[in-house]
């Protein structure tokens, strides 16, 4: 198996896991895009490493070892996704493929140099926190917009990066890590409205879940919006 391969695997374990609970091959397999078998076999391999403990009938958490392959392998591509569109001025709806592909292969030098060249950021163009150099991963206290309130003021911290068309309406929307917004109204079947920017004079209404895909975090009183910094 690749190293690629096993990266892409690891890191999947990682991102769809709640600490120490097993994550099913069948939501890895639908995460990949691949088949639940594929995954089983994978999973096999990646234990016989010392990389994942699998559970019979549960599914598989990372080692040690797997988690900090994890962490490293979203450091290179966070680190890669800020890079393509602060110096390369790739828009942020572009950088999370380019960033798949080339997370694998670079050296630990290289990934020394784009930090530097980046003035060690802690965060990505979506605004996801960027492990630092020894692995260490900051608290999340970032939950989704949905969970909010009506009436709930709040700061986008953080959009997820795998949708292109999402990442492309939300920032049209002007929703971007920074923005400051105010949930206006929770509908029954799960759309929600906010307004947007410190006046509050543009409102959007977003799908369950596309809001689901913003997290946000509370707004102090006298937080300035700071919205559109980080889109190329």
């Amino acid at each position: 198996m690749s190293s690629a391969k096993a990266e892409d695997y690891i890191k999947a374990v990682y991102q769809l896991g709640d600490g120490d609970e097993p994550v099913a091959p069948s939501t890895i397999a639908e995460a990949l895009g691949v088949t639940t078998p594929t995954v089983t076999a994978t999973m096999k391999r990646l234990a016989d490493q010392g990389l994942v403990e699998r559970e019979e009938y549960k599914g598989s958490h990372l080692t040690e070892e797997g988690e900090l392959l994890a962490i490293e392998t979203i450091r290179h591509h966070r680190l890669l996704e800020l890079f393509l569109t602060e110096q390369l001025n790739y828009d942020w709806t572009e950088v999370h493929d380019e960033a798949d592909r080339l997370e694998h292969h670079i050296s630990e030098r290289l990934e020394t140099e784009l930090a530097a060249a980046l003035d060690e950021p802690t965060a990505d163009p979506h605004g996801s926190p960027i492990p630092t150099a020894d692995l260490a991963t900051p608290e999340d206290d970032h939950a989704p917009l949905h969970e909010y309130d009506e009436g709930d003021a709040v700061i986008v911290a953080e959009v997820a990066d795998r949708d292109a068309a999402v990442l492309e309406y939300l920032a049209d929307a002007g929703i971007t890590p920074g923005t400051r917004i105010e949930i206006t109204e929770i509908a029954p079947f799960g759309m929600v409205t906010v307004t947007i920017g410190e006046n509050g004079d543009e409102a959007i209404s977003l799908p369950e879940d596309t809001a689901a895909t913003v997290r946000v975090q509370e707004a102090s009183p006298d937080q300035p919006d700071n919205g559109d910094v980080l889109v190329g």
